[in-house]
């Protein structure tokens, strides 16, 4: 509640004496509006973050780089509809929770452009005390940028699955058949988006520098990918065919091979496509959960201090 309004030419001086201090009206007025609160807070910070991660509301370089991963993510998925319907074949060339995995790569570079863009300017810039100041807390401020970054990916990842359920469609594959696997896929890029989300915050909350950022991301979700595929081949090539289903919980898009190979009807990338026992399918589950909440808990620690 803003304070009266103050009379003008009011002596303020401890002696009394006219012209030494004045306090001047400067037309303060109350605020009888209506106040949106908490709720429309959080609107607000996740409708502008998830459009900042698509460049809208931003420079026009901005949204070249999105916009290019989209294209980049939707392409094969028309040049797959293309190669069915013309040829008049019996299934798609990748399955529907098989396609994001196949992606990975786009995927990857995405979330290294636009986690440190959500997040790397707010404690670059000290902005962060300016959104406590209003009716939003801690909580309210890391829900939105993750649910924002989370979407974000979803419909980086989800448009595609469409371009394949309309083809198939067109080419006349089966209702019945093709919806189930738009279900199991998009239960497959919603894990994967709030798994990639989750870490993509996490290490760019870490650091101011968005340069340093993008580099981080990109090494968390690369190496221990490389590292796992080669131990997964070493563990082939020597006959340990049990070590290799549960090497892929050491990295995050094995994590998520190993769940939709397991659950969601696609196949696994691991050698021989040796996809993991439906026991260890739980685990990959559980661990992928964890994974999740792990990093919602990090970043909310990440945040516990307004003035950052």
């Amino acid at each position: 509640m803003s304070p009266e309004p103050m009379t003008s030419a009011q002596p303020a001086s401890p002696s009394g004496a006219p012209g030494d201090a004045y306090i001047h009206n400067i037309g303060y007025r109350h605020y009888d509006g209506p106040r949106l609160g908490r709720a429309y807070a959080r609107r607000s910070l996740f409708s502008q973050s998830l459009r900042g991660s698509y460049g809208l509301g931003r420079s026009a370089k901005s949204k070249v780089l999105p916009a290019l991963l989209l294209v980049a993510m939707c392409l094969p998925a028309a040049i797959m509809v293309a190669v069915a319907v013309v040829t008049k074949a019996g299934a798609l060339p990748v399955g529907y929770s098989r396609y994001a995995v196949y992606l990975q790569a786009v995927i990857g570079l995405y979330l290294a452009a636009q986690a440190p863009q959500s997040v790397s300017r707010d404690l670059r810039f000290k902005s962060i005390p300016l959104y406590f100041s209003r009716p939003i807390e801690r909580v309210d401020y890391v829900a939105s940028k993750f649910a924002a970054m989370a979407a974000a990916l979803f419909i980086l990842t989800g448009i595609p699955l469409l371009i394949l359920y309309a083809g198939a469609l067109l080419a006349k594959l089966d209702f019945l058949d093709q919806t189930k696997g738009l279900a199991q896929g998009l239960v497959a890029v919603a894990l994967l988006s709030l798994l990639f989300a989750g870490i993509g915050l996490v290490v760019s909350a870490a650091t101011p520098r968005r340069g340093f950022g993008v580099a981080a991301v990109i090494a968390v979700l690369t190496i221990p990918y490389g590292a796992v595929s080669a131990v997964q081949n070493i563990a082939f090539v020597q006959g340990n065919e049990s070590a290799v289903g549960w090497l892929g919980l050491f990295s995050p898009i094995t994590l998520i091979d190993g769940v939709q190979s397991t659950f969601l009807g696609g196949s696994s990338s691991f050698p021989n496509k040796l996809a993991p026992t439906t026991g260890a399918g739980f685990v990959y589950l559980l661990v992928t959960l964890a994974v999740i909440v792990g990093c919602y808990a990090l970043l909310m620690r990440r945040y516990r201090k307004a003035g950052l």
